[in-house]
């Protein structure tokens, strides 16, 4: 039996290391650490102990190879990204996701394939839209805006 992985539980430390995980699909710890010198001038001590955590927290999976560890994930790139969107939108006021999705698309670099498929999205979403989002902030009292 697999224990279900809550992404919204790893820290930002925890994500660097699951990105390089995730992008060349398992590693040992001497490879993480090489990779993520590159980026950030972490120990050895910290990246194991950053390993180690992301075990304990189900996120990777260890296979024996030797005396090495090789790192595997227990969930995908795409699982834990649409996790913590998820969980960031929960927390929001429903009339201001709109608003900070803008936001987000103008700061964002994006593909022309990207956008052509928000594209779609919104046209399809749009023929069934309300003309206003009701607020959730607090229970019978309206709108907070």
């Amino acid at each position: 039996m697999t224990l279900a992985v809550d992404a919204t539980e790893m820290t930002t430390s925890e994500w660097e290391l699951m990105r390089i995980i995730w992008t060349i699909g398992q590693a040992s710890s001497s490879e993480v650490i090489t990779l993520i010198r590159a980026k950030k001038n972490w120990t050895e001590s910290t990246v194991k102990t950053l390993l180690r955590r992301l075990v304990g927290k189900n996120a990777l999976k260890t296979a024996k190879d030797g005396r090495r560890f090789i790192y595997s994930p227990n969930i995908t790139e795409n699982d834990a990204m649409d996790q913590m969107s998820a969980e960031m939108f929960s927390r929001m006021c429903n009339m201001k996701k709109g608003k900070e999705l803008i936001k987000l698309i103008s700061e964002t670099t994006l593909s022309k394939a990207d956008i052509q498929a928000m594209r779609a999205v919104l046209n399809d979403k749009l023929q069934t839209a309300p003309d206003q989002v009701e607020c959730n902030c607090l229970p019978g009292e309206g709108s907070c805006c």
